[in-house]
């Protein structure tokens, strides 16, 4: 076997992709030669009156005009690869099945599953962490990434061959300041990472997470930029990643070439997890 990344043949779904790393993975995905549906709440051609509900995130992103699930998708045809942009709730269990029954129905299977789909917008300690927001990060980050992982299982088994990868975050090897709801459910994906992979081994199913640590993305450049610069001076290499750094880790835990990896928490973070000083 070569060292090329060659996923020819492959259908990915990628949640969450209407930007940032989802739009890189998908990007990066399709030019390795899978065939990629995106998935996510918001999409161009949609009114977007929902976006309330879906947090500050989601309504700056609309606002600003960061939402590109469509146009990956037709960027990615423009590779020669099949594609779509369907509007999914990774958190509506029933939306999530039939999304995947379209995708086999339409594309043939779904050989590989990119849980990108998450919240970053709860910031607060403790005493100040909104229970509503705590458990709507519970649904998006953990449930949702389970939802998806369930509804493709079986697919994936039938065809004895299968590609996860879960986004977790450096947030949830290490904690983060203000971040209890979003530190834990990225904790908790670790967690499913790792069960996911010893219920696969034997069926020809791989489950991997990344842990990307600062990353250069819209969600990156809302923040206030004083806090930006701390994260930035806390990384060994000091400078955030680019989207394109995680989706090269995926692309790679999603070929043949990891066909031996499973169960592994894969840090894409400039070292933000070392002894820096």
């Amino acid at each position: 076997m070569g060292l090329e990344i060659d996923l020819s043949g492959r259908v990915a779904l990628v949640t969450g992709g209407s930007r940032g790393l989802g739009r890189a993975d998908a990007l990066t995905l399709a030019r390795a030669g899978a065939d990629v549906v995106i998935a996510d709440i918001q999409i161009e051609s949609d009114s977007g009156t929902e976006a309330e509900r879906y947090g500050p995130m989601a309504q700056a992103a609309r606002a600003r005009g960061f939402v590109y699930s469509e146009a990956t998708a037709r960027e990615i045809g423009e590779l020669g690869r099949r594609s779509a942009a369907v509007k999914c709730d990774v958190t509506d269990r029933d939306q999530v099945g039939e999304t995947v029954r379209r995708i086999v129905e339409q594309f043939g299977s779904v050989d590989i599953l990119v849980n990108n789909a998450g919240t970053l917008d709860h910031l607060a300690q403790l005493a100040d962490q909104a229970p509503e927001l705590w458990e709507r990060d519970l649904r998006v980050n953990l449930t949702g990434s389970f939802n998806c992982a369930q509804a493709v299982w079986s697919h994936m088994k039938e065809r004895g061959w299968g590609r996860i990868v879960n986004m977790a975050s450096v947030a949830g090897t290490l904690g983060g300041f203000g971040q209890a709801s979003y530190s834990a459910t990225k904790a908790g994906l670790l967690g499913l990472t790792r069960t996911l992979a010893l219920e696969g081994a034997r069926l020809g199913i791989t489950c991997n997470a990344i842990v990307p640590g600062i990353i250069g993305t819209e969600a990156f450049h809302f923040g206030n930029p004083e806090m930006n610069e701390r994260m930035v001076r806390r990384t060994a290499m000091r400078r955030a990643g680019e989207p394109q750094d995680v989706a090269n880790a995926i692309a790679f835990l999603c070929s043949d070439l990891a066909g031996y990896i499973t169960g592994v928490g894969l840090n894409v973070s400039g070292g933000i997890e070392l002894f820096t000083f």
